[in-house]
């Protein structure tokens, strides 16, 4: 029996074999591809090869790809096959071999390596492809009645892209797996014909309109599951009966105190805590951090559900840190970013966990808060708009939800549920769809295609001469006047175009007497720099010698400030801890905004340590040099790397002195010095254990103390002090308006007392129950809650009961506040009593039994209220609509 790993690295070295490049996987975060969240497929990270938007450095290539698909997420535990994460295996050619070859190895791999006996496999085609089945019959001993054609045999990794017709191959895992149906076969929904392999023919690439349109060369792109090929080398009844999920499983059943097997229900629940675990562990090492948008929401909700059905099965306390120790024991060997971002991955796990421990405290508090409304109204069911609020915005699983309520005799309305999370879902889908954009503007890139690389000679060079290769808008110009504005590519170029949080540079290129000034850049996937030009004075032609002059003194600034991000990041780490991480940032001329991950606010001593090690390092006047060189060699030397990004073989290492070492293609200053003195700005937080420092340097840092030198000047006029006396003035000042304050409370408290006096008077007895409705002089909401209160404790020393209906009017707004003394007075609610009398101003509100509160938007209809609140009372209290 083969093992997981051993099964992956056995596919990567068979494909070596057949001349293949073996490729590290891929993070789980896509470059480039505005279409993608995450990484669904293994042929993701080579989508720019098969559109030929970047020209392949290998034709073949062998990959165990990481990936997360979360379209199943409500399904995953439920069957054998869905997770959330897996690993794809897959071969691939660009341009190369295309099917016979693929044919050929696949049933060699299947049957000569895995040893798998060709009478149990079978294969579909999609209909009309006789090339497919032609090479199957041709280059494998597979009986012909065995291949079969299936309309679903058509693959695409997204809505729009690379795509093509595909063939599969299935195992026959024997009658015992089946349904026991006369017509059990090849597609039938029981386990007993497992879908192994997919070849993907990739022959065309879709449009946003679903046009097909041929690819410039024909491709290859396979997948197989590494947790569906185990599950059949191991003879395992899911893919959770595998090596690559047992570990999990058995240590969350050790968590829980359970058995796996024992129970359907909890065997759900174990498959879901051990899914989602490995799911999260993996997310949070290629960068992704939890957060309410985007991938990071994605990552949210998949821990979040492991840590409910964890609730559900009864593990008490923390337990994902227990659970990464098991994901890095079994994947650690292979994938060493969960090995090099451990603290990052425990200190997000600790955070995000323990947070959403006290979410789910609140939510039961609601849903316990439902149940007793309902109780009291006779209700019987929780709607499904209900549930689905709790399960969007607490993390209640509906099951739990339902159980909470068969508890208290009460049922769920599951059928509302889904209609309300079906709504949900078709939302996100339409706002996917608006923000779903092309990859690229369809005539720069078709234009681009002509041409390589642009060099960049901006790292030493300000100033360049150069050559127009060509000018282009909606299509290829001659020439460009003056006024008008068009793209141009360059021969070379000193512009550095935006990367890394470094803006684009600006500046102007010129031919002669021509001038055009460089308004925007764009990288493109192969290297070309496109550069939009408006001409300022004369004629640019195709083929004109030019002169490209970057903005030297933004550039400058522009510089000084990467190199401080650089500084700050180190200095960070040091004082902080070595869990801080790289995870954004912006460099412009004015400041420098650097993100990363940390999990509380900086104290100021943190802050003020953190700038005197940069200026120290800046004062020391260290010079900054630039090297390229291997990969492996640069993270061997303890060069920091952005988190989360793909290099590529050969990279570029700035060092600042012995200081600061990070991999980094932006630009920078040779000395420190150059730099001036850093000062921070500000820092906040902006985002679940997500940090940010804003900081100035150069004549940023100028500015800001002429700033404040301003502020300053300005206080010591207000304040009528000199520099040494405005620190104890502003204090006494702000004591003495305290006092101020603390005297106005003292007599709007006399003040409120006495109107409380004064509306004593205004009652009126309403079957029997005392009814106060007046109104009274608030200028807000709590002003008149403590009017109201102290109504209550006056009615309360004198033993006497009622209902209390006070409104006020301020700023065009009205404010309503229900008492009903003592609560549940013959069945009285007042938060009932003041929906009905603020929606007689406009409003609404709503409120405990007890006690209440309400707006309106009418004060013209306040007195008109007041006057029927009486009349509300007493067919409460007739029970007509209580």
């Amino acid at each position: 029996m083969f093992t997981g790993s051993e099964l992956r690295e056995m596919f990567l070295r068979f494909f070596e074999s057949k001349a293949h490049t073996r490729q590290p996987s891929a993070s789980l975060i896509p470059r480039d591809d505005p279409t993608l969240l995450l990484t669904v497929a293994g042929m993701v990270p080579f989508k720019p090869y098969f559109m030929r938007k970047v020209e392949p450095p290998f034709n073949r290539a062998a990959t165990s790809q990481k990936c997360v698909r979360t379209p199943d997420l409500e399904i995953v535990g439920k069957t054998a096959r869905h997770h959330t994460f897996f690993e794809m295996l897959g071969n691939f050619s660009f341009g190369d071999y295309f099917k016979k070859d693929a044919i050929h190895w696949a049933w060699e791999y299947v049957t000569a390596v895995l040893r798998i006996a060709p009478e149990r496999l079978w294969v579909t085609i999609y209909p009309g492809d006789e090339d497919a089945r032609a090479f199957w019959l041709s280059e494998t001993s597979i009986r012909p009645e065995r291949v079969l054609t299936d309309e679903t045999n058509f693959w695409a990794a997204g809505p729009t892209g690379p795509c093509g017709p595909c063939s599969e191959i299935y195992v026959d895992q024997g009658e015992a797996r089946g349904c026991g149906r006369p017509e059990c076969a090849v597609g039938c929904e029981c386990d007993r014909y497992l879908e192994i392999w997919n070849l993907v023919f990739m022959q065309y690439s879709r449009d946003e309109q679903g046009k097909l349109t041929p690819l410039p060369k024909q491709n290859i792109d396979t997948g197989m599951g590494l947790e569906r090929i185990a599950s059949v080398m191991q003879n395992a009844d899911t893919n959770f009966d595998t090596d690559l999920f047992q570990p999990l499983i058995q240590e969350t059943a050790a968590l829980a105190g359970t058995r796996y097997k024992a129970d359907k229900q909890t065997d759900m629940a174990l498959k879901v805590v051990a899914d989602h675990a490995r799911a999260v562990c993996f997310m949070l090492a290629d960068g992704i951090y939890p957060s309410s948008e985007g991938r990071g929401y994605v990552l949210r909700r998949i821990l979040r559900r492991a840590v409910r059905y964890a609730k559900l099965l009864g593990v008490a306390g923390p337990f994902l840190e227990r659970l990464y120790q098991v994901v890095l024991d079994g994947y650690g060997g292979y994938y060493g970013e969960l090995r090099e971002n451990g603290d990052f991955i425990l200190n997000h796990l600790r955070m995000e966990e323990k947070n959403f421990q006290a979410t789910l405290e609140q939510g039961t508090a609601i849903l316990q808060q439902k149940m007793r409304e309902l109780q009291a109204g006779g209700g019987a069911a929780l709607s499904g708009a209900d549930m689905f609020n709790l399960y969007e915005t607490y993390g209640f699983p509906p099951e739990l939800t339902a159980e909470m309520l068969e508890e208290q005799n009460l049922t769920a309305d599951m059928e509302g549920f889904h209609a309300a999370a079906e709504e949900h879902r078709r939302q996100a889908r339409d706002q996917s769809k608006q923000m779903r954009a092309a990859e690229e503007d369809p005539v720069l890139l078709e234009n681009s295609l002509r041409f390589k690389a642009t060099p960049f000679v901006g790292y030493a060079l300000y100033k360049a001469d150069t050559e127009i290769e060509a000018l282009f808008d909606q299509s290829e110009l001659t020439e460009l006047r003056e006024g008008e504005t068009a793209w141009c590519v360059l021969r070379q170029t000193p512009f550095f175009a935006e990367s890394g949080g470094q803006i684009s540079d600006t500046g102007v290129i010129t031919a002669g007497e021509t001038v055009a000034e460089v308004t925007e850049l764009r990288r493109l996937p192969s290297g070309t720099v496109l550069h939009k030009i408006a001409v300022q004075a004369g004629k640019l032609r195709a083929g004109d010698k030019a002169t490209a002059q970057v903005d030297e003194r933004e550039r400058r600034a522009v510089s000084r400030n990467h190199t401080a991000t650089h500084l700050l990041h180190r200095a960070l780490r040091e004082v902080l801890g070595d869990h801080v991480r790289q995870a954004g940032s912006l460099v412009t001329p004015e400041r420098l905004r650097f993100d990363f991950t940390h999990f509380a606010a900086l104290t100021p001593e943190e802050l003020r340590a953190v700038e005197t090690r940069v200026n120290d390092v800046l004062l020391r006047a260290m010079s900054v040099r630039t090297r390229e060189m291997p990969l492996a060699e640069a993270k061997a030397q303890g060069a920091a790397a952005l988190f989360g990004e793909k290099y590529g073989e050969t990279v570029r290492v700035v060092c600042a002195g012995g200081y600061s070492k990070e991999l980094c293609g932006g630009t920078h200053v040779t000395n420190t010095g150059e730099i001036g003195i850093l000062k921070i700005l500000s820092e906040s937080g902006v985002g679940a254990g997500l940090r940010r420092i804003e900081a100035a340097t150069g004549f940023g840092t100028l500015e800001y103390a002429e700033k404040m030198e301003r502020e300053i000047a300005e206080a010591e006029q207000i304040l009528k002090a000199g520099p040494r006396e405005l620190g104890k003035r502003a204090l006494a000042a702000v004591a003495e308006i305290k006092e101020l304050e603390r005297e106005v409370q003292r007599l709007q408290a006399r003040l409120t007392g006495q109107e409380a006096d004064a509306l004593l008077g205004q009652t009126k007895d309403v079957g029997g129950v005392t009814v106060l409705a007046a109104r009274a002089q608030a200028r807000d909401m709590e002003t008149l809650r403590k009017t109201a209160d102290m109504l209550k404790d006056r009615w309360r020393a004198a033993r006497q009961s009622g209902v209390i209906v006070l409104g006020a009017a301020e700023g065009g707004k009205v404010n309503l506040v229900t008492a009903v003394l003592p609560e549940g007075l013959r069945g009285l609610h007042a938060g009932k009593l003041i929906k009905e009398v603020a929606a007689l101003t406009g409003g609404g509100g709503g409120g405990r039994a007890d006690m209440a509160q309400a707006g309106g938007k009418d004060p013209a209809k306040l007195v008109e209220a007041l006057l029927k609140a009486p009349d509300i009372v007493a067919r409460h209290l007739a029970g007509g609509l209580n």
